[in-house]
Formats: C-alpha cells, structure tokens, sequence
C-alpha cells in the first residue's frame, strides 16, 4: 500500500509535530514519506522558543528535486509561515504536480500560542493554497481566521466549513477539538454535503501534533488510492488510537504515540 507523499512543512525539534509528525504518520499509514522543510523551529512540549525560516530558493529546490526524481501521488502542506514562503511553494506545486492531490494543513497557531503564520500571509494563503488544495483540514482557530467570524457552536461549524468551501476548495476538514465539553465534533464538507463525525473526548494533555498527524495520514490515504471519505475516517481512526497510546513525554503538551496501526480493511 505505499503511495508518495511530499510534505512541505516546518520542523519540530521536540518531534510531535511538523515534519517529524507527518514522516511517522505518512509511514505508520503504509505510506513514503518525502519532505520540502519550510522552516526550523526550536520546539518542545511547552512551546517554541525560535524560529528560523529556510531560504526561499532552497525551497523551491527541495520541491523541483523531489518531484522531478521521485514523483508524487499526494501532497501535504503545513507551517507555510510568510507570503513568501506560500507563493514560492505553490508556483512549485502548481508546475511541477498537477492534479496531484493537496491536503493543506493552514498551520497559524502552535499549541502553547506561538504565532507560525505571518498576520500578512492569510491573505496570501486564501489566495494561492486554498485553490489548489483537495483538502483543507482547519481547527476551529484556524476556521475562524478563515472564515471572518466567531465558531462557537457546530451551526457556527456548518456555517464556517460553507465559507470556507466557497473560497474554491472543493472539502473542508473542520476539527471541533476546541470546543467545549466531553463530546467532539469534526465536519467533512463538500458540495455534495456534509459527513458529521462525533467521539467522546479523551482527557489528556499530550495532543501535541494531533493536526499534523491528521492531515498526514489522509493525505497517505489519497496517495495510496483511497476516496476522501474513508481517508479521513482511516486517519482519524490512527489519530485516536495514536493520543490513547501517547508516551506522557514532557511537561506539557506531549506527543503522541505515532508507531501505532490500524486495520486498514476496516476502511475500504
């Protein structure tokens, strides 16, 4: 079940999210991991201390050599952390991958508060990501930024996946983590309608990554042939298991257990 995955996205020192996260998910889903690194950040369970973007023209170079060589059946984007950054990435994608599906991942805001996008660059990512992507998997921080109002409620959920999908992307993955209460709700929408996954929610801390891990595993999912709907299921499926299993490192928000599986029969 391989399937070539090109992640473009950030680095996490402590290792739970950004490109560490999605190497492990892409590889725990069956999948070949390949990499563009958009960013260095120096990170662990409670924050991130730095950040240091990488060259724009070695990301572009990281992209052409990739895709020239390799080739690709999904694509991954995360922490995209200026304009700069999200136009050089996707004039890359856009000629030298199309019709390749793209998961985007609109990393904004990292788990401790850390800004990872410019205030500058929504704009940019709205214009030039958005419309290349199959998929986009916002939290409910990120929905509101897109969307242009509040989401506190799921009709507000419905109403913000609406929004979003009328900016040209064909599904929205909107996740109700940050909800309140013990039950969480995540929206797949598409213009043929709406799939509403809900589970208990599990009292823990260590969720470091969990949006990451996501978007990896479907975009695994996509590269190995699979349709969005049992993509999102399968990945969401992992991502539990992944938190239940979560080692308890650090003091914070710790990762989690990536090296889980699941059946992917149950799946289709």
């Amino acid at each position: 079940m391989k399937g070539r995955v090109l992640i473009c996205a950030g680095s996490d020192s402590g290792g739970g999210a950004g490109i560490q996260a999605d190497i492990k998910a892409v590889t725990a889903m069956g999948g070949f991991a390949m990499t563009a690194i958009t960013a260095l950040t120096a990170q662990n369970t409670l924050g991130v201390q730095g950040v240091i973007g990488v060259d724009i023209a070695f990301i572009r170079q990281q992209i052409a050599s990739v895709l020239d060589d390799l080739g690709a059946d999904a694509i991954k984007t995360g922490m995209l952390h200026d304009t700069a950054t999200i136009e050089a990435v996707c004039e890359e994608l856009a000629a030298r991958a199309p019709g390749v599906p793209l998961v985007a991942d609109p990393v904004m805001v990292a788990k401790g508060g850390h800004q990872l996008l410019a205030p500058d660059a929504v704009e940019a990512l709205k214009r030039r990501l958005l419309p290349l992507a199959a998929l986009v998997t916002p939290n409910i921080p990120e929905a509101e930024v897109l969307a242009g109002f509040p989401v506190t409620n799921e009709a507000e959920m419905h109403r913000a996946a609406a929004a979003i999908l009328a900016m040209g992307v064909p599904a929205v993955l909107l996740k109700g983590g940050h909800m309140e209460g013990d039950v969480l709700v995540d929206l797949l929408a598409t213009a043929e309608g709406v799939v509403r996954y809900e589970d208990r929610r599990i009292d823990t801390r260590h969720t470091h990554g969990t949006g990451c891990t996501l978007a990896s595993a479907i975009a695994a999912g996509l590269a190995q042939g699979m349709a969005l709907e049992p993509a999102v299921r399968r990945a969401r499926a992992y991502v539990r298991a992944a938190i239940l299993a979560a080692p308890g490192y650090g003091a914070g928000h710790g990762p989690l257990d990536h090296g889980v599986t699941v059946d992917a029969e149950r799946f289709g």
